[in-house]
């Protein structure tokens, strides 16, 4: 196998991907751009929005205040809150996002609490609306601080303390330090953007080199020159190879660089301490990490868009081979971002063992033997793939399908 002849081959290749300005899109600028706009942009939307909903004033309707005016003052008092008139057809409101929330009273409120008689306090929210969902949480918050101050009265109207009630306090304190914190938290999306990306960047071009070569007419003429089919294969598999790699570590570097420049503008400092505490900060030991195990999943992908591709008789029917086949990259992905723990048998699965990879490497976490077996068995897959594509680069019933 002449080095010299995969090396024309490749430089052939690479000037004709370099005009593509649908290999310059997927490689170049959606790595570059994607991870700013989903940290920088949407994360500091999301949290602007977040502020803002806790800051505005949410109506609510109460039901039933004739039944206690007392605690129907004190919800009145509740910051951030705008009582509205009693009316009917209240669940629509809710539903319509007309009120926030509402909240019954419920009848001889009063008389059944003097006789230590248990009572319940409905709050009614629209289940899964941000703004509904934060609102009834700040009138649970209240109605506990109004009931502390109802059991404190009795206990010290009979002269008891407090602490008969609550013997001892629970509190619940991270050891975890802040990078593996907002690494647990982002770690999930990480893999998933960098596998998909990775996907994606060597998509267009190994269908461009193979069935674009059949619609344009070409691929016989490449096939006549004085070069070898394996030489030819290699050399249009490491030009998809190189984009792919080039798409894995601009997404790297971007996600590093937009996870450090959060960091520097403290987006999320404007909602509150648990916020902030999910800022990531990726070391160049992490992305350096990532892009190495990346390594064997872009081999594998570059090799298996290039068999399926050739393949395909046109550049149109190549997308819809290819196009189906992301589904078997997005799947595993997201599984990723499920509470799923890296085991021996995961780590055979491929794409799955990469992404959860991914997930422990963000944190910090490094098992070396999943790390030697995810590498290892991702190798052979990618092996098998490439040859499977040499295999089909020298059938002529697969190159010249018509």
């Amino acid at each position: 196998m002449p080095l010299k002849n995969i090396a024309i081959v490749y430089r052939k290749e690479l000037r004709e991907a370099v005009r593509d300005r649908r290999t310059l899109i997927s490689s170049l600028l959606a790595p570059l751009l994607l991870f700013p706009l989903v940290t920088a942009g949407f994360g500091a939307l999301f949290v602007t929005l977040l502020s803002k909903a806790k800051e505005e004033k949410a109506p609510v309707m109460l039901l039933g205040r004739e039944n206690s005016p007392r605690l129907a003052e004190w919800i009145a008092g509740i910051e951030n809150v705008q009582i509205v008139a009693q009316a009917r057809g209240w669940k629509e409101k809710i539903s319509n996002k007309e009120i926030r929330a509402a909240v019954q009273i419920p009848q001889n409120f009063e008389a059944a609490i003097a006789n230590d008689s248990l009572q319940s306090v409905q709050i009614y929210k629209y289940k899964g609306d941000l703004k509904s969902e934060i609102t009834s949480e700040n009138l649970e918050n209240k109605l506990k601080e109004y009931r502390e101050q109802m059991v404190e009265a009795r206990l010290g109207a009979n002269h008891l303390p407090v602490s008969v009630l609550k013997p001892f306090a629970i509190e619940q304190q991270n050891v975890a330090p802040p990078e593996k914190v907002g690494g647990a938290a982002f770690a999930g999306v990480i893999g998933y953007m960098v596998i998909l990306l990775c996907f994606t960047g060597g998509m267009y071009p190994a269908m461009d080199l193979t069935a674009g070569e059949k619609e344009r007419g070409t691929m016989e003429t490449i096939l006549s020159s004085p070069v070898s089919r394996v030489d030819l294969v290699f050399g249009k598999f490491f030009l998809v190879l190189s984009t792919t790699l080039v798409t894995a570590a601009l997404s790297v570097i971007s996600m590093g660089f937009s996870f450090w420049a959060m960091g520097q503008l403290h987006a999320f400092d404007a909602a509150g301490s648990d916020a902030a505490s999910l800022q990531l900060r990726i070391s160049p030991l992490t992305m350096l990490s990532i892009f190495v195990m990346v390594l064997p999943v872009a081999v594998l992908f570059s090799a298996v868009l290039l068999a399926v591709s050739l393949f395909a008789k046109s550049y149109k029917e190549a997308q819809s081979y290819i196009t189906p086949m992301m589904v078997f990259v997005i799947v595993p992905a997201v599984a990723a971002m499920l509470p799923i723990d890296l085991t021996g048998k995961l780590a055979l699965v491929p794409v799955l063992n990469a992404s959860l990879l991914c997930k422990e490497l963000v944190t910090g976490t490094y098992h070396w033997n999943y790390i030697a077996i995810i590498f290892l068995s991702t190798s052979v897959y990618a092996a098998a793939a490439l040859f499977f594509a040499v295999k089909l680069f020298q059938r002529e019933d697969v190159l010249f399908r018509s």
